[in-house]
């Protein structure tokens, strides 16, 4: 459309600067004033002419004034004649001076040509216009089924990623250092019978830096990377996937050693037969095709795919058998110390006050992938920019933590002082239950000042990464997570909408204990199978595999766990009261509290209470 304005402008401009060639060839620079013979053989006889110029039948007359004037003859006589035949004084005349101007032939013929020919210019302009329009459309059409993959030189120095400038990950590294030597010494690997991989599938949650570290083995080997989207293949027209993808690897294999990276191949990988148009679906087209490209790879040639999805599970088995795609290699979220590695590097070019400590912010980030960091320290960065500060603080970093977590501060928002004390409550509930569990996940922060959708916080902190979880964990988190609604009805006897994400995460996490992690008095078996469905829509499934009687014994079950842990957040509260309220009172006057603060007001984590069975 740009393109097409662009055009547009300039015929308009070439029209304006025809038209102001004409207007200045047919206008004089000084008008003339047009006057009879009469008139001019009156002033030839009062000497007041100084010289005529005949051109043609045409005379330009200049006065000895200065002042110029036009005049026409008769065709049929000369000048002299036509003159004294109206009574000129012969002797006047022979002070005026007479010259004659020959035609000039360009002249002659613009004036003549121009005035027809101009319409016919503007014409053929236009048509050359459209015709221009009609071939580009054409060469457009012709490029629609070649690859729109991007290639990142290996000479750019400046984009050009290693291992280097991906913190973390040591093992994910290992394993594809592998195929940096694959695609720098190819013969040695041949020599010893040992075939390339051809393809090699990146697995991990969102953000974990799958499509860098693709962009780092490439610069590891120094070959060039072909970046495509999976959802860039697909297209409105049939054949148009299958072409890109014909291009692509035939591009890859010009250029060969080289990899390609298809990132979100669950586009165009899902498993065939599970959508709309069965066999002939345009989606599963592209997807064969990409599987037939990847069984044409000769044994020498160096082009290895590299492809990134967070969904393997519904990746198609065709492309996840060997010769495929061989390894398969897997990028989990952070440990503390690949968070802090991260942080140094996104850190590099962000000026940092001394009181600075990345190991306390990777303390603190528990579960944030490689993304979520570099959003963090973004958002200290806005944060001290909006504060007017030259250098980012402690005190933006971990206030960008919330904000990462829970969204930004809503401190305009009108609460009656009612709904503030009982958030106030709510949240210490939270704190004070945590605080009498020994299990449970130390609160580094309460606030009662609204976040997102969140009218108050309590922020619990483990104090090291844990893949594995205990029951006594998710009893006390059970209980935590009911303090607050065990708060409000023993402080106010009522209950009000606060809880509600509460009790869904509670029973969410009670249901699993009995449904997955086999955590109850019904044994050690889960219970169903959940099936994602992908028709129209996202739809999850539950496949039952028990009957009505086991389905009512686990609604039993959850609801004894959720029982217990609020009659054991009761228990602390009732307990604890007198503390609950400093903690309350504490909360409505400060607004929010660190760790120090808290633990001055609840004192030390107490002895484990005994976890009802």
């Amino acid at each position: 459309m740009e393109k097409i304005l662009k055009n547009i402008s300039t015929l308009i401009l070439i029209f304006l600067l025809v038209s102001g060639v004409i207007i200045l060839y047919q206008s004089p620079e000084a008008k003339s004033d047009t006057i009879s013979l009469s008139e001019l053989v009156t002033e030839i006889n009062q000497d007041q002419v100084k010289t005529i110029a005949i051109q043609n039948n045409a005379l330009e007359i200049e006065l000895r004034d200065g002042k110029k004037q036009k005049a026409s003859k008769e065709s049929e006589s000369s000048l002299s004649e036509t003159l004294a035949n109206y009574g000129v004084d012969k002797e006047r005349l022979k002070n005026v001076l007479v010259t004659v101007k020959e035609d000039s032939g360009v002249g002659f013929w613009l004036a003549a040509i121009l005035p027809f020919l101009i319409p016919f210019i503007l014409i053929a302009t236009f048509i050359w216009f459209m015709m221009r329009q009609a071939q580009r459309g054409n060469t457009q059409a012709l490029s629609f089924g070649m690859s729109r993959a991007r290639m990142l030189d290996p000479r750019n120095k400046k984009k050009r990623v290693t291992f280097v400038d991906v913190a973390g990950a040591k093992e994910t590294k290992a394993e594809l250092e592998e195929v940096v030597d694959f695609l720098k010494h190819p013969k040695k690997f041949l020599n010893m019978g040992a075939k390339i991989p051809k393809g090699i599938l990146l697995l991990g949650p969102p953000g974990t830096g799958k499509t860098l570290m693709a962009k780092a083995v490439a610069g590891e080997a120094g070959v060039p990377f072909f970046n495509i989207s999976g959802s860039e293949f697909v297209e409105m027209f049939v054949g148009v996937g299958a072409s890109r993808v014909r291009d692509l690897f035939k591009q890859a294999k010009k250029n060969a050693p080289a990899i390609v990276f298809i990132d979100e191949i669950d586009a165009v990988g899902r498993h065939r037969g599970a959508g709309l148009g069965g066999g002939h679906d345009e989606r599963e087209q592209t997807l064969n095709q990409i599987l037939v490209e990847m069984d044409g790879f000769e044994t020498d040639m160096s082009v290895i795919v590299i492809a990134a999805t967070n969904r393997p599970d519904v990746l198609d088995p065709a492309l996840l058998r060997p010769g495929r795609f061989d390894r398969r290699v897997t990028m989990d979220l952070p440990d503390i110390n690949e968070r802090e590695q991260i942080l140094v590097i996104h850190t590099k070019n962000k000026p940092l006050e001394v009181d600075v400590k990345l190991r306390v912010l990777a303390e603190r980030t528990p579960g944030f992938s490689g993304a979520d960091l570099a959003n963090l320290l973004n958002e200290g960065a806005i944060l001290a920019t909006r504060r007017n500060k030259k250098t980012i603080g402690m005190s933006e970093l971990t206030e960008s933590i919330e904000k990462v977590i829970l969204g930004p501060e809503r401190r305009g928002r009108v609460i009656s002082k009612k709904e503030k004390e009982i958030i106030a409550y709510h949240e210490g509930g939270h704190a004070l239950a945590a605080a009498n569990l020994s299990n449970a996940d130390p609160v580094q922060k309460v606030s009662i000042i609204s976040r997102g959708h969140a009218g108050g916080y309590t922020l619990s902190v483990p104090l090291e990464d844990k893949s594995l979880h205990s029951r006594d964990y998710f009893l006390d988190e059970l209980a935590i997570l009911l303090g607050g609604y065990a708060s409000e009805k023993l402080i106010f006897g009522d209950l009000t909408t606060g809880p509600s994400s509460d009790l869904e995460r509670a029973t969410h996490l009670a249901r699993n204990m009995v449904t997955r992690y086999g955590m109850s008095r019904l044994g050690a078996r889960t219970f169903g199978k959940k099936n994602e469905l992908v028709f129209l829509g996202r739809e999850m499934h539950e496949e039952r595999d028990y009957s009505e009687k086991t389905a009512q014994d686990i609604d039993r079950e959850v609801s004894h766990l959720i029982d217990s842990a609020f009659q054991r957040s009761t228990d602390i509260l009732t307990e604890k009261r007198v503390i609950l309220d400093t903690l309350a009172r504490t909360l409505l006057e400060k607004e929010t509290l660190e760790k120090d603060e808290l633990d001055a007001i609840v004192g030390q984590t107490v002895a484990k209470k005994e976890i009802p069975v």
